[in-house]
Order: C-alpha cells, then structure tokens, then sequence
C-alpha cells in the first residue's frame, strides 16, 4: 500500500542518523540557509500558507499562533519546544529526537528566527536520559558547525538554544505549567489571560509548540507550502506520525498523509494479532475519547475524528482487540490521571481519585449498575470545570466506553468480577457482554 510519506522518518534507518554528517548528508540544514535568506515575515507567511497544524494535539495553525507574537515588546522573544512527551499511548516525539536529533534543532533555529527569538528552549522529560543526551550532542555539534551562536553564517541572526530536562510531571505538558517549571516553579497550569504570545516566559512572548510541529517546518522551507499543502485532506494538511501500539502484528511509527484511515494502517501494521477482531482504539492518546471497529474507515483528520466523538489529538492510536477487558484498561488509564493530578484545582485532585474508586468497584464486580451513572455524573462534575485539560482528558475514555461498552460494564456485576481471564487470555461468556 503506497500511502506512507516518509518526510520527518525519512533518515531513521541511515548509519548513524542522528550525527551531523549523517543528517548533513541528506541536505540537513539546507532549509536553515534557505530561511536565513528570507525575512522573517516570508517564513512565517510559508508556515502559514502550508497550513500546517499543531501536531501537540490542539491542532491550532502554527504560522498563526507565530504571528500572534507582538513585534513592539520590548520584552526578549522566546521559543520553547514542548518535548515532555507522557500521556500513555503517545510515542512518536521520543523516537524522533533519538532518531533525528537535528531534524528538530534546524526547525528549532528557523521558527527562533521567524519570531525573532534569540533564546530557545528544549524542554525535555527528565526520564528519557539517553534522549537528552542525545539532543545536548546534537546542540553542541549544531553550535561547532556555526548552526548555532553569534552571527548565523553571516547572517547577522544570534541564537542560543538550551535543553532543559524536567523533573517527571505528566502536567508539564500543559504549556503554562510547563513555563512554571522551566522558571524554576512547581509545574502547575497558569491563570489565562495572559496568554503566553503576551506574557509567557519569564512575562514576556513565547510561543510554545510541540516537537513534530517544529521539525516539520524544515520541510516547509525547504519545498515550499504548496508541497506540504498538497497532502492531506482540505482542512488538515501536510503529514503525521501515527504511532500504532497495542494488538498489532507490527506496531510502530507510520508517516502519513492526515485522512488515512485506521483500516488502511492496520494492513500496514501486519493486521490484528492472532487474526483477533478489533475492539476500541484511541486516535489521539489515552486523554481522547475511544472508538470502536465502527469507525475504521474515519479519515484520521481534525474535523473527521471530531465528527466522530473524539479528538486526533497526538495521533496515539493504541490498538485493543476483543480479547481486552475495557473497564480494566480505562481504570488504568484513570489511575495514571489521579496519580499525574497537579492537585491545583478540586475538580480534578478530588474527582480523579473518586474516579478511581468506582471503577476499581466496578472492575471487582461491587456496587450496581446505578454506579455508572454515578461515574457520568462524576465526570460531567469534573469536565469544563476543571483548571486545565487534564480534568477533561481523564473523563474521556470513561464516558466514551460507557457510550460503546456499557454491556461490558454489566457483566463484571453479572460475573462478580471481570469476565476477562488473563490467563487463558479469553473472555467467559457473560451474559450480557458484548467481547
């Protein structure tokens, strides 16, 4: 099936790819130069005109949010790259930085100098060491080729580009908590306004934007926003990495055009395990709402998926088939929410943990089934009302597996217990259950 555009994973399998050479080899750095002959308001226009998205899960037009910038602050600009990748299922911006270091670094250096920044941030989960490690050499090898420093290859452009390992926290990925904490704060979400375009970092413009969605702008550069406007769908341009894990023969990082399809993935991925059948998926990390085998066939867009009930949000699609017990793995997933809470605001700190107490009686097969309109009750009491998206996240898979798999949820009562048996990794014949 010749539907993969490999672009940002284009590199991955050349010797030594995340060297210098390597990636220099390939033409790295040659959209660098290319850019640093534009003025910056044409480079902002090209990103703009590519119509690429935030690829952080938002999906807000990047080349607008550059813009929002405001040019007659006196204030230093800054930008800051988002790489605290931690939502259970997400995975494609770790295997990037491994692979490519320098894939990022030269988009680091463009987007600086569109926004006239001359100070970036590369804010990086403390846990991936080796990831770290890897983009500091990248850095220092970028500084040694004069890609990085005073005076640009004689451009006349300084910049200076700072890795920054964090301490841990999944709430660090909310942009303004993750501001707190580069400052040398607690990480915990900010009041808005301001927005950080105003007042971000250190109280002056930021623009914050995620790993893939400032690697892709060397591309841009390099080929011209109509190239990356071509592919995609009309409202969702360009290209993605959809990283499938989970019950699939071949899980992994896929380069795509936004509008594929989950079908047209799982035939590249070897198909289902065991020739299983599908069960639920989540097109966008563990903080989207699920979807079921019915919704093979939705373009994997924004407004697509939208349509559908849930998110794209970081195209993490985690695969389930019908072996999988539904309520366990959405008590999990809401387990890592309770324990991740920032503790900042009641809705979330207080309804996450009660969350978990009535999933963990219903995975017991305790309580009745008036206890799952308990569990919407909790959520609608959390969702909108919470400080930040992680309330809302952690109500997603709840409400949506009760939509599709409510009959799932009767037969644990049913059974006193999960149906599941992970040992003979089959599923009893509850009456009622729909696995």
């Amino acid at each position: 099936m010749d539907v993969l555009t490999p672009i940002l994973t284009d590199n991955w399998d050349a010797e030594r790819a995340w060297t210098l050479a390597s990636y220099e080899s390939r033409g790295g750095y040659d959209a660098l130069k290319k850019a640093l002959s534009m003025s910056q308001d044409d480079v902002i226009a090209a990103v703009k005109d590519s119509g690429l998205r935030g690829r952080g899960g938002a999906g807000f037009p990047t080349g607008m949010k550059w813009s929002f910038i405001p040019q007659d602050n006196p204030n230093p600009k800054y930008l800051v790259v988002n790489a605290d990748e931690s939502e259970p299922g997400t995975c494609k911006d770790i295997p990037l930085m491994m692979a490519s270091p320098h894939t990022l670094v030269e988009g680091v250096i463009i987007s600086s100098y569109a926004i006239r920044a001359n100070k970036a941030f590369i804010y990086v989960r403390g846990e991936v060491l080796h990831v770290v490690r890897r983009l500091q050499r990248a850095v220092q090898e970028a500084y040694l080729a004069g890609h990085l420093g005073t005076d640009i290859h004689g451009s006349g452009y300084d910049l200076d580009l700072v890795v920054h390992a964090g301490a841990g926290a999944y709430i660090c990925g909310e942009e303004t908590a993750l501001l707190d904490s580069l400052e040398g704060r607690r990480g915990q979400p900010r009041l808005r306004p301001p927005f950080p375009a105003v007042a971000g970092l250190y109280a002056s413009p930021t623009v914050i934007n995620n790993v893939e969605s400032i690697a892709s702008v060397p591309s841009i550069i390099a080929n011209g926003a109509d190239w990356f406007a071509s592919m995609g769908t009309e409202k969702s341009k360009g290209f993605g990495i959809f990283s499938l894990s989970g019950h699939v023969n071949r899980p992994g990082q896929y380069e795509a055009p936004l509008g594929i399809t989950l079908r047209q993935l799982i035939e590249l991925a070897g198909g289902m395990r065991n020739g299983n059948q599908l069960k639920f998926w989540t097109p966008g990390g563990s903080s989207t709402p699920l979807l079921n085998s019915e919704h093979l066939d939705v373009p994997l867009d924004f407004e697509a998926v939208g349509e559908a009930g849930s998110m794209l949000g970081t195209r993490a699609l985690q695969i389930f088939d019908d072996t999988t017990c539904v309520v366990r793995a959405v008590l999990r997933w809401t387990e890592f929410y309770k324990h991740e809470s920032c503790g900042k605001c009641t809705p979330c700190r207080e309804g996450t943990w009660w969350l978990t107490q009535t999933l963990a009686r219903l995975e017991n097969g305790q309580g009745s089934e008036e206890d799952l309109d308990l569990l919407l009750d909790q959520c609608d009491n959390i969702l909108g009302r919470a400080f930040c998206a992680l309330g809302d996240g952690a109500t997603s898979p709840i409400t949506s597996s009760i939509k599709y798999f409510r009959a799932d949820y009767l037969a644990h009562l049913e059974h006193g217990g999960c149906p599941f048996d992970p040992m003979a990794s089959t599923v009893f014949a509850a009456e009622g259950a729909s696995a």
